[in-house]
C-alpha cells in the first residue's frame, strides 16, 4: 500500500476526511482506534467544563488558637456602602450647603434578594427616618451602632478570642461587646443598644446568637430600623487567611413579615501595626444633642 501523507498544517475538517480514508483503508481496527481516541478527547474536555458540586469544593481550613478553634483574633473591616444603605441605591446628595462633600455614593445590597420584609406600618416609618436621618439616625448623635451595623459601619473592629469569651472592640464610639462562649442559657439582665451575645462553634463557623436589644438603632443611613423584639443570628467563617464571609439573619417579629439576611465579606487590616485609632465621637454630637439647652446671653 503507498503511504499516504498528511499534511503538517491542515484544517479540522480535512483532518478527519484524511483520517478517515486512511481508515477505511486500513480496515476496521484502526477505525474503533480512531473512534476511541476521538472520544477520550471529548470526555476530556468535558471534564474540564464541569463545575464541582458545593459538596465537593474544599472547605478552607483556618489556622488555630490554642484550643483547636478557627483563629479569628486580628483587626477586620468591611468595604462597603452598606451603612449609607443595606439595599441597591444609586448615589444621592447631602446637605445642599456641603455640596459633594456629605453625598451618598451608589452600592449594591448586602441585603440577600436585596427586599426588607416590612409590615406595611414599617414602610412609612422607615421613610419618615430617611427624611429626617441627618438629626434622627443613632450614628448622628453618636449612640452604639448596635448589631449587625457595627460590623459595617466603615470603621475597623478587632477580635480577641479565648475559649470562654469573645471580645469585639469596635473603633466608632469606643463600642465593646463580649460573646459568652461557654454559658448558652445566660440570660442579659436588661436590654442595651448592642445587645446580649451567646457564641457557638458549627465547624469552622462562629455563630452568634444576639437578643436583648433597646429598640434604638437602626441598620444604616437610609432609616431601616427594628424594634426591641430583634433577633440577629450571626455567621463569621474564614474563606482565607485574610477574608471572613459574614452574614447576619435578622428576626424581628414587630416590624417584619418574616426574617431575611445579609452577607458580605470582611477583610483583615493587614498594614504594619494596625491598631484601632480612638474615635470618640461624642463631643461631635453634644452641640447637635445639647445646643438648645446653651444658655443664651443677652448682647
Amino acid at each position: 500500500m503507498a503511504r499516504r501523507v498528511v499534511p503538517a498544517r491542515v484544517t479540522a475538517g480535512r483532518r478527519e476526511r484524511l483520517c478517515a480514508e486512511i481508515g477505511d483503508q486500513m480496515g476496521n481496527p484502526f477505525r474503533w482506534l480512531l473512534v476511541a481516541s476521538t472520544s477520550a478527547v471529548v470526555l476530556s474536555v468535558l471534564s474540564l467544563t464541569v463545575k464541582p458540586t458545593a459538596a465537593q469544593a474544599p472547605t478552607y481550613r483556618a489556622p488555630r488558637t490554642a484550643d483547636g478553634k478557627p483563629n479569628l483574633n486580628g483587626i477586620w473591616q468591611a468595604l462597603n456602602t452598606a451603612n449609607w444603605d443595606i439595599q441597591d441605591h444609586a448615589a444621592r446628595p447631602g446637605p445642599p450647603q456641603f455640596g459633594a462633600l456629605f453625598s451618598v455614593p451608589a452600592g449594591l445590597a448586602v441585603v440577600v434578594g436585596n427586599e426588607i420584609p416590612y409590615q406595611p406600618w414599617a414602610v412609612e416609618k422607615k421613610k419618615e427616618n430617611l427624611t429626617n436621618w441627618l438629626t434622627a439616625d443613632p450614628e448622628v448623635n453618636c449612640y452604639m451602632p448596635g448589631v449587625p451595623r457595627a460590623t459595617y459601619i466603615p470603621h475597623p473592629f478587632s477580635v480577641f478570642q479565648t475559649p470562654k469569651y469573645i471580645l469585639m472592640v469596635y473603633e466608632f464610639a469606643n463600642a465593646t461587646r463580649t460573646i459568652y462562649m461557654d454559658n448558652p442559657e445566660l440570660e442579659s439582665p436588661a436590654d442595651t443598644w448592642m445587645g446580649h451575645s451567646r457564641g457557638r462553634w458549627e465547624g469552622e463557623t462562629l455563630v452568634i446568637d444576639v437578643t436583648s436589644f433597646n429598640g434604638q438603632t437602626w441598620f444604616d443611613r437610609a432609616g431601616n430600623f427594628n424594634s426591641d423584639a430583634l433577633h440577629v443570628v450571626e455567621r463569621y467563617t474564614h474563606i482565607s487567611a485574610d477574608v471572613l464571609t459574614y452574614e447576619a439573619t435578622i428576626e424581628d417579629p414587630k416590624v417584619f413579615t418574616r426574617p431575611w439576611k445579609m452577607s458580605m465579606p470582611l477583610y483583615r487590616r493587614l498594614e504594619k501595626n494596625a491598631q484601632l485609632t480612638e474615635f470618640n465621637c461624642v463631643p461631635f454630637a453634644e452641640e447637635l444633642l445639647y445646643g438648645h439647652l446653651r444658655k443664651q446671653t443677652s448682647k
